[in-house]
C-alpha cells in the first residue's frame, strides 16, 4: 500500500504541470525513437546490399576487366588491356576446384529497327549467363542462347525488357531482326527477358548494371562479327582499344574452396598483367562477411547516436527534478514533520523520474513505429519530385525497405528507464537529505 501511494502520489506531482512534464520527457522521446528509426534504416539498407551480393552466388569468383593507369598505356598506339581468352584457358586447366567458367564481352551501341533507335549494351555471352544473372524469359515462347548458337555463330539475340518495350511498342519482337547500324549486322530475336532489377554497385569492388538495355548475342558471333577492336571517338580524336574479354564469372565446386580458388586465380594473372594491373578478381563471399560487419558497425552507431539522445535527455531530467526539489522544499518538509523517512522522500522522486522516462521512452516507440510510413513517404516525394537526383542515389538507398530490428527497442527501454534512474537519483537523495525545520522555514 505504501509503495502504491507513492506510486499515485508521484503521477499526481508530474500531472500538476503537464507542459514541464512533456518538455522532460522530450529527450528521452528523442532518443528512443532515433533508436527505432535509425536502426530501421541502416537495417534496411543493409539487408539491400547483401541482398544484392547473395544474389552473386556463394560460390562466385568474378574476374573483371579494368583500364589500367594512363601512365601505363602511354605511348601506346591502341589501348590494349584487361582479360585474354588465354587466361580463361589457364585458369580452367590450372584450377581443378572451378567447375562452370562463364566469358563475357560488353560493347556499347545503338540498336535500331525499322525508324526506333535504342542506345544500349551488345553483351556476347554463353548460355550459362542467364543462370548465374537470373535472367528469365518472359511468358509467351522464345528461349535464352543455346549451346548451338554459339558453336555456329548465328546471329540470333535475345532483347531486355527495356529494349523491347522501346524497339517493340507496339508489336511482338520473336522473329524480327535488331540492326547494329555501326556493324550492318542483324540479329533475329529468339527471346524477350522479363524485366530484371539492376544490380547496385557493392564497395568500390563492382560497378552497379542496369540489365535493361542490354541485347545477348552468342560469344563466338560478337568475335566473329565484331571482334576485340574497337574505335571510339572522343573530342574530336579517334580512340582504338583492344579487349578480348570485359569479364570472366567462375563457380567453384563448392563455397570451402572459393578462397583458395580464388588465391590461386590471382597467382595466375599476375604472371601475365601483374605489371599492368589491368585485372581484378572480387569474390562475393568475402564481399557478403564484409557488408555484415558493416551491417553490425552501423547498428552500434545508430544506437550510440541515440544514446547520447538518451543521456541528454537524461541530464535534462536532473536539470528539473532539482528545480522541483528546490521548488517543493515546504512539501518535503512537512512529509517529513509528519513522519515520512528519508526513503520515502528517495523513491517518491525516483518515482516519478521512472514514470518520466517511462512514458517518454513509450511515447519514442510509438512515433518511430509511425515515422517508418512517413519514412516511405518521403522516399516516394522525393522520387516524385526530384526524379534525377533520387536515380543518382545508391541502389541500396533506393530500394531499401526500412526493417525494424525488433531486439533494440527492449533495449533503448531499459537505457531510458536506466538513464532515468541515474539522472533523477542525485535530487532524490538531495531531497532525502534535507533538513525538515530548514525546509519548514523555505518560503
Amino acid at each position: 500500500m505504501l509503495w502504491l501511494r507513492t506510486w499515485k502520489l508521484g503521477i499526481k506531482s508530474l500531472a500538476l504541470h503537464p507542459l514541464r512534464t512533456g518538455l522532460t520527457m522530450l529527450g528521452i522521446m528523442i532518443g528512443v525513437w532515433a533508436v527505432i528509426v535509425l536502426t530501421a534504416v541502416s537495417q534496411g539498407a543493409s539487408d539491400q546490399v547483401q541482398k544484392q551480393i547473395e544474389s552473386l552466388g556463394s560460390t562466385t569468383i568474378i574476374v573483371r576487366s579494368q583500364k589500367p593507369p594512363d601512365d601505363k598505356l602511354a605511348g601506346m598506339a591502341a589501348t590494349q588491356f584487361g582479360l585474354l581468352r588465354s587466361d580463361l584457358e589457364k585458369i580452367l586447366v590450372n584450377v581443378p576446384t572451378i567447375e562452370t567458367a562463364i566469358p563475357i564481352r560488353e560493347i556499347r551501341r545503338q540498336f535500331t529497327y525499322r525508324d526506333r533507335v535504342v542506345d544500349g549494351r551488345l553483351v556476347g555471352c554463353t548460355p550459362a549467363y542467364s543462370d548465374v544473372n537470373h535472367l528469365k524469359i518472359r511468358s509467351g515462347g522464345g528461349r535464352f542462347i543455346s549451346d548451338a548458337d554459339e558453336i555456329k555463330a548465328d546471329t540470333v539475340c535475345v532483347i531486355s525488357a527495356g529494349v523491347a518495350e522501346r524497339l517493340f511498342p507496339f508489336e511482338e519482337p520473336l522473329g524480327k531482326r535488331v540492326t547494329v547500324p555501326e556493324h550492318t549486322d542483324k540479329y533475329k530475336v529468339i527471346g524477350v527477358l522479363k524485366h530484371r532489377n539492376p544490380s547496385a554497385a557493392i564497395g568500390g569492388s563492382l560497378d552497379s548494371q542496369d540489365f535493361s538495355s542490354d541485347i545477348y548475342i552468342p560469344m563466338n558471333t560478337l568475335r566473329k562479327r565484331i571482334g576485340d577492336t574497337i574505335v571510339t571517338r572522343r573530342s574530336g580524336q579517334f580512340q582504338m582499344e583492344i579487349m578480348e574479354l570485359n569479364q570472366i564469372t567462375l563457380q567453384a565446386i563448392n563455397q570451402d574452396q572459393v578462397k583458395n580458388s580464388a588465391a590461386m586465380i590471382e597467382g595466375l594473372l599476375a604472371q601475365s598483367h601483374g605489371m599492368l594491373n589491368d585485372v581484378a578478381v572480387v569474390v562475393p563471399l568475402e564481399l557478403l562477411e564484409q557488408a555484415r560487419n558493416m551491417k553490425l558497425m552501423f547498428l552500434g552507431i545508430g544506437i550510440l547516436i541515440a544514446c547520447i539522445s538518451l543521456v541528454v535527455g537524461g541530464i535534462g531530467i536532473m536539470n528539473i527534478m532539482l528545480a522541483s526539489v528546490t521548488e517543493r522544499t515546504r512539501e518535503i518538509g512537512i512529509r517529513r514533520a509528519l513522519g515520512a523517512k528519508q526513503r520515502d522522500i528517495t523513491n517518491q522522486f525516483l518515482v516519478e523520474t521512472t514514470v518520466l522516462s517511462f512514458a517518454g521512452a513509450m511515447l519514442g516507440i510509438l512515433i518511430g513505429l509511425m515515422s517508418l510510413p512517413l519514412y516511405r513517404l518521403a522516399i516516394w516525394g522525393v522520387k516524385q519530385t526530384l526524379p534525377e537526383k533520387f536515380a543518382a542515389l545508391p541502389a541500396a538507398i533506393r530500394e531499401a525497405e526500412p526493417a525494424i530490428v525488433y531486439w533494440t527497442i527492449p533495449l533503448a527501454v531499459a537505457i531510458a528507464v536506466g538513464v532515468g534512474l541515474i539522472s533523477g537519483l542525485y535530487p532524490a537523495i538531495r531531497a532525502a537529505k534535507m533538513n525538515p525545520i530548514e525546509a519548514l522555514r523555505h518560503e
